[in-house]
């Protein structure tokens, strides 16, 4: 009678609030659709109540502690976690423990979460994140063809390098952190451009723009960040790598390009390893 299970247990009294059924186990009449009568056998989701008790719901959910499944995010709760929707009466929490360190990648409303079910040291039911290995089986091996090509994916793992997706065709990707402005959320359904097809069948992608489009974005940036600290900024294109990304999120190259078309176009000029708008 574990929490997180499907099972086909008997009927074997009526009380005012539902029916006891085997196990002294609960079954509340907004639980299910029909009445029941005793010594009748019916198939239930087990989960546990606000008291901790163990009881009984006639609407099955799509994911037990035995199979996983794509859970929609409905709920948010700071220091808590994430409450997903498993198809059944009761929302499932997905605990702070199982998501990223950062709140601002945790998933939002909307999101969709690959989980199954499982229990914490309390023995309280949780919905719990998919590890690497439970999409072994879904993998496709993504054709050469792709390249180029425009992808969507959802995000299953971050991590500083990066974020883990899988595509609407089951393919794996990488987005590594450099070819993304700001890091997608767990659970998000992110867009970008196939930048390379592995040996391994695998993808990595970018989420950002080409090269002629992404200078024209990383330039409007640069103006806005000189705008907004006095018309000046202690950077080059002789600055440090690691110190333009983390102002700009943008790479050393990057940087450079949007630098030189502001120089080219005179809204810029650089003096002493600083850049300073014209005039």
């Amino acid at each position: 009678m574990r929490p997180g299970m499907i099972q086909t247990l008997e009927v074997i009294r009526k009380i005012d609030t539902g029916y006891v059924l085997e196990g002294n186990i609960l079954l509340h009449h907004n639980e299910i659709d029909n009445q029941l009568e005793p010594g009748q056998h019916i198939e239930i989701f087990l989960y546990t109540d606000k008291k901790g008790q163990t009881v009984a719901t006639g609407k099955i959910p799509f994911i037990s502690r035995d199979t996983y499944g794509w859970a929609d995010v409905v709920e948010k709760m700071p220091g808590l976690g994430v409450f997903v929707d498993i198809g059944t009466t009761k929302e499932i929490l997905v605990s702070m423990d199982d998501l990223p360190l950062f709140e601002k990648v945790w998933p939002d409303e909307k999101d969709k979460l690959f989980v199954t079910l499982g229990k914490d040291r309390k023995g309280r039911l949780l919905a719990i994140p998919a590890a690497e290995s439970a999409f072994d089986h879904l993998w496709e091996t993504a054709p050469g063809a792709i390249l180029n090509k425009t992808i969507s994916g959802r995000v299953y793992r971050t991590s500083k390098e990066g974020a883990a997706v899988i595509t609407a065709n089951n393919y794996r990707g990488f987005i590594h952190h450099t070819e993304r402005k700001t890091e997608p959320r767990l659970g998000e359904l992110v867009k970008g451009r196939v930048i390379d097809v592995k040996e391994d069948g695998s993808i990595n992608i970018s989420l950002r723009p080409i090269k002629k489009e992404s200078r024209i974005e990383d330039a409007d940036n640069i103006l806005m960040h000189l705008e907004q600290n006095g018309g000046i900024m202690p950077f080059s294109d002789k600055s440090d790598p690691e110190d333009i990304r983390g102002t700009f999120n943008i790479s050393k190259a990057a940087f450079k390009r949007a630098l030189g078309k502001l120089m080219k176009e005179q809204k810029v000029e650089q003096r002493n390893g600083n850049t300073f708008l014209t005039k």
